[in-house]
Formats: C-alpha cells, structure tokens, sequence
C-alpha cells in the first residue's frame, strides 16, 4: 500500500519490452521450455534468431529483473515454415513475409495483455520495411488467441507435411498488413 495516499505500484507494471540481448538467451531459452515443453528449441536456436534479425528479437523485462517474456521474428518465405529447434544459416533470398518464430510469457506473468503491444510493434515495424505479412504456425491449440491479433488460419500447399512436425493441431496463419 501507498502510505501517501496514491494506489500501491503493482511489480509487473515495470516490466516493458525492450530489445533481446545475448545475455537474455539462458532466459529466453527457460521461458521457451516452460511454455512450448512439447516443442524444444535449445538456447543455441534463439541465439541463431537473434543473430540472423536482432531488430524482431524483444524480451519483456524489468530494469533489473530477467525476462519474464520473448518474441523472436525474421523475414521467411511465404506459404513455410522453418522446422523445430534448427539452425538458419542465412535469412532465405526469397524472404517475402515476416515469420513470428515465437511469443511466450512466463506463467507468472500471463493475462497482464503483454501480447497485444508486442505484436502490435512487430506488425507496424514489419509494415514500416514493406514485409506485405505476418506469418506464424500456432501449436498447442493456440489459434484463437492468434485470431484476436489479426490473424487467420490459411491452408497454404505443401505446409500438412511441415506442420506435422510442430504436432497435432498446429495451424499456419497469416496477418496481412496491407490494405
């Protein structure tokens, strides 16, 4: 409680998204295996992102708190999606659309709407450099938390046999970004 008479300041309302560092990777990689236990990628993957386009890798964070929160995101080709837990060697030449590899908040800290101006950020920074899309592929049932975000499933060819490994129920999704 306030003792001057204002409303008591909540700790997580100083958490704010900031860019990722590679001193955040041990904490991204952690937060990864708590909210995506069925869909590993080792702390060297979010290493690789972050080095291949460090202006899409965000963590949520407080001044001297660890991260509670990661988005990572790199230009892709439309219509795919690169496989689990591997190594890009380079951004692909033919890179149409801006690929939202992940978004996970720690427990802790779910349902304080973090997600909203995070994808918001990506969305107008991706519009900004002319990427006419954001894509994703939604595991563990998360298709409709994607849809409040803008975006909607499409059934892109070639994808059944990629979205096989990303386990049952995943869905490839697309938020356009132009008019």
């Amino acid at each position: 409680m306030d003792l001057h008479g204002g409303p008591a300041e909540h700790p997580l309302s100083r958490l704010e998204w900031r860019a990722m560092t590679a001193a955040d990777l041990d904490a991204v990689a952690a937060i990864a295996a708590v909210g995506f236990p069925d869909h590993f990628e080792g702390r060297d993957c979010f290493e690789n992102r972050l080095a291949l386009n460090p202006a899409g890798c965000f963590v949520l964070a407080g001044e001297t708190e660890p991260p509670q929160g990661y988005l990572v995101a790199y230009p892709w080709t439309a219509d795919a999606a690169p496989a689990l837990n591997t190594l890009i060697p380079a951004i692909p030449d033919e890179a149409a659309v801006m690929y939202l590899h992940d978004l996970a908040i720690d427990p802790s800290v779910r349902g304080g709407g973090w997600s909203r101006p995070i994808v918001e950020r990506l969305a107008q920074d991706a519009r900004a450099a002319g990427w006419p899309a954001l894509t994703l592929v939604a595991v563990n049932d998360a298709a409709p938390f994607w849809e409040r975000h803008g975006f909607a499933v499409v059934d892109a060819p070639g994808m059944a046999d990629k979205l096989a490994g990303y386990g049952e129920g995943a869905r490839y999704m697309v938020r356009r970004l132009t008019a």
